[in-house]
């Protein structure tokens, strides 16, 4: 696949999520504030990585990308919450999140709390509630199980803890690990996970993928890490240079900006490796990684 094809094909798919994400909103039975909340942060944009993970997955085992729309714009709606609880005060207490005022600038705390609330609860009813008669009980029951642990105590939640934590500290590198397997790596692993699931990959196939996420998690914090040195704030969307301000430990931090790209380039590596164990067609999962690695926001 050439890098215009797949410019293209990550521009139709964000596109489609887009597309979709606003019609779970409106439709609900809720005040207009709370929608507007996260209709806000929803609409704010981003790469929607994980979504298309999803999808792309589906795609290579041959499947029908809309069986699994539900489930791709759930998984976005979990990120979204925590990119909003991210933002707070208490947290990062960051004002801009893609080029935008954060939530809670625009909304207040209150509604910017109450907004992640409702987008992570929702996004479990939203599987619960898929119509698409392709996905059975059994597959509803494993991603929700799956979610819920990607993105609680022992995922996403429990990488944010380890992070707060770990500021103000020279974490060792295997701890810094640990902190992105578990704050980046979890969900974003999961969406493949999922993806293999609704698409009834063996069990080998769906173990190998999820190393691969797993590998493809840590590339992107890698990479997140040295935009947050490099990057440019006005691509980025965001302030470069917020890890050091907050006193956080970084791949660059520990290793230097060369050492963080020795790194990047070693769990690109490896994730490659798990990749081609599965039989698929894996081409576009490779290209997507490599896009990860080349991107510049």
């Amino acid at each position: 696949m050439t890098i215009i094809q797949l410019k293209d094909y990550l521009q139709e798919e964000k596109k489609k999520i887009d597309n979709a994400l606003p019609h779970y909103i409106e439709r609900l039975n809720a005040p207009k504030t709370i929608k507007d909340a996260m209709l806000y942060s929803l609409r704010a944009g981003g790469k929607r990585v994980r979504p298309i993970l999803l999808l792309a997955t589906l795609h290579g085992f041959n499947q029908d990308e809309e069986i699994g729309m539900d489930v791709a714009c759930a998984i976005e709606m979990i990120h979204t919450y925590s990119l909003i609880h991210d933002d707070l005060p208490a947290m990062d207490d960051d004002d801009l999140r893609r080029g935008l005022p954060t939530n809670h600038k625009v909304f207040g705390e209150a509604m910017a709390i109450l907004a992640g609330d409702a987008l992570l609860t929702y996004s479990f009813q939203l599987i619960a509630n898929s119509k698409n008669p392709y996905i059975t009980p059994e597959m509803k029951v494993a991603i929700i199980e799956g979610l819920a642990k990607a993105a609680g105590p022992e995922g996403m939640v429990g990488g944010q803890v380890a992070d707060i934590e770990g500021e103000g500290q020279s974490l060792t590198l295997e701890q810094l690990e640990n902190v992105h397997h578990h704050k980046t790596g979890d969900l974003l692993s999961f969406s493949v996970k999922a993806g293999a699931i609704l698409a009834k990959a063996e069990p080998d196939e769906i173990e190998a993928l999820e190393s691969f996420a797993k590998e493809l998690g840590l590339v992107f914090q890698i990479k997140d890490d040295i935009l947050d040195i490099v990057g440019d704030e006005k691509t980025i969307g965001k302030p470069v240079g917020s890890d050091t301000s907050n006193d956080k430990s970084t791949y660059p931090s520990l290793l230097t900006l060369e050492g963080a790209k020795a790194k990047l380039s070693e769990h690109t590596k490896a994730a490659k490796e798990y990749l081609y164990k599965v039989n698929m067609e894996n081409s576009l999962l490779e290209a997507i990684t490599d896009y990860i690695v080349e991107r510049d926001h």
